[in-house]
Parts: structure tokens; sequence; C-alpha cells
């Protein structure tokens, strides 16, 4: 909700690139950015029957997931497959989900918002679906999780 006055800018949801240590892939035709929540607790207090104290715990953050068209380049795929060999610690990145949309002031497309996840990693690689009776592309999805987010919007 604007303080100032000002109409509420609503940005599209197709402008958006996956920067992944700070290369940009514009590639993927869909990124699904995590769940936030918030774990609470239940108390119970005595002589109170007509409600249940919900206290705050810990935030509970979900994975982000990529689609991407498979191309020559198996680049997903072997990131992958390094944490399945156990390298780990060698396999984390910095990812980078950036939103583009219209800034009204300087008249032209740039970055609106930036989602940072530290120490991402993937958890989860699921291949295409190969048919011969459909013509649809052949998408792998790849589902990261990460260490923490910040979240950098334009200003």
């Amino acid at each position: 909700m604007s303080r100032t006055g000002e109409p509420i800018e609503i940005h599209s949801a197709f402008r958006f690139t996956v920067e992944i240590d700070g290369i940009a892939y514009a590639a993927f035709t869909e990124c699904t950015l995590p769940n936030l929540e918030v774990e609470t607790l239940e108390v119970k207090e005595g002589g109170h029957n007509e409600y249940t104290h919900k206290l705050p715990m810990r935030v509970k953050t979900g994975n982000i997931t990529l689609r991407h068209g498979i191309t020559k380049g198996v680049d997903l795929l072997k990131w992958y497959l390094q944490i399945l060999q156990g390298q780990i610690s060698d396999a984390t990145r910095q990812v980078s989900v950036v939103m583009y949309g219209h800034l009204a002031a300087e008249q032209k497309i740039g970055p609106v918002v930036r989602w940072n996840f530290e120490k991402a990693y993937p958890v989860r690689w699921t291949g295409p679906t190969l048919k011969t009776d459909d013509a649809a592309l052949a998408i792998e999805v790849l589902e990261l999780a990460h260490h923490g987010f910040t979240v950098q919007v334009a200003g």
C-alpha cells in the first residue's frame, strides 16, 4: 500500500533472469521462488478458552525451482552430479533471481527486484518427459536449497 498517494506499480512476471555466480542465464522458462513460513508454538493458557496463544518460533524457507529447456549444454545436470558425488562444499553457488519491469522515472526497462540466495545447491533434478506423439519442448527441472536470502528493491 502506497503511503505517498502515488499509484502502486505492478510488474509482469515474464521478464526475469537467473544469475548463478554472477553469470546471467536468461534461458529459464519458469522460476518459482521459495515459500516463507513462520513456525509457531501454540500455548494454551488456563482460564482463556476463547483463543490459543501462537508464538513465533523460526522462519522456514522452501526451495527455488527452475525450469529450463534442454540444450546441448549440460551445466545444470553437472552441477547436480557434484552433489551426488558428495562434493557439497564445492557445489554451493550464489544464485540471484532478477525481475525486470518498466521504470517510469527513467522511461526504460530495468531491474525492479533482486532476490539473492546464499550458498544455493541443487537437491533435485528432474529430466524431461519424452513422448513420440507430443511436440512439446523438453524441459528439465532443478530444485535448489539455500542458506538464507536477501531482497533488493530498486528505489
